[in-house]
């Protein structure tokens, strides 16, 4: 199961890394474009999308590593057992609140599925609105692991930074 895991996450750091790609890319011809007195509108539009689908997937790489912002000014006084406690209620918290975005996500997703995304009429812009419940989905699954990882004890160094 851990080999999927991280088989994913390997998955997303080249997915991520593409559309970063793409989206210089696309705002550099389309920069180059407008330079030459031909927009490409379209350009921007497309970078927008893909900005929203690598924000989320960077969002989990980043949780994954530990690297996300976090305050331990009054965690890291109190007792191990303390610490741990307070992780998991994190952990819980999290899982449930991802939980919704998932749920709610969808709905939106699904919602939106008529709407032509900024106006180019053969794309949906349930292509941007999916990657929320997206999102929330990979960084439930990373968070549900930490949670698993704290409760086997290999996890609660690092456990204690989310």
């Amino acid at each position: 199961m851990r080999n999927i895991y991280d088989m994913i996450g390997k998955f997303e750091a080249v997915v991520a890394g593409i559309l970063l790609i793409l989206m210089v890319l696309l705002i550099f011809s389309g920069g180059l474009a407008r330079l030459a007195a031909h927009p490409l509108n379209w350009t921007i539009d497309f970078a927008t999308c893909f900005f929203a689908w690598a924000c989320f997937i960077c969002a989990d790489i980043a949780w994954r590593r530990n690297a996300l912002m976090s305050i331990d000014l009054l965690t890291e006084r109190l007792p191990a057992s303390g610490q741990r406690m307070l992780t998991y209620l994190n952990y819980v918290i999290l899982i449930a609140f991802l939980l919704f975005v998932v749920v709610y996500g969808v709905q939106l997703a699904w919602t939106s599925r008529a709407r032509s995304f900024q106006g180019i009429p053969w794309i949906s812009y349930s292509w941007v609105t999916a990657s929320l419940p997206f999102g929330a989905l990979l960084l439930t699954l990373t968070t549900i692991v930490k949670f698993l990882d704290l409760r086997r004890g290999a996890g609660h160094a690092a456990g204690t930074n989310g």
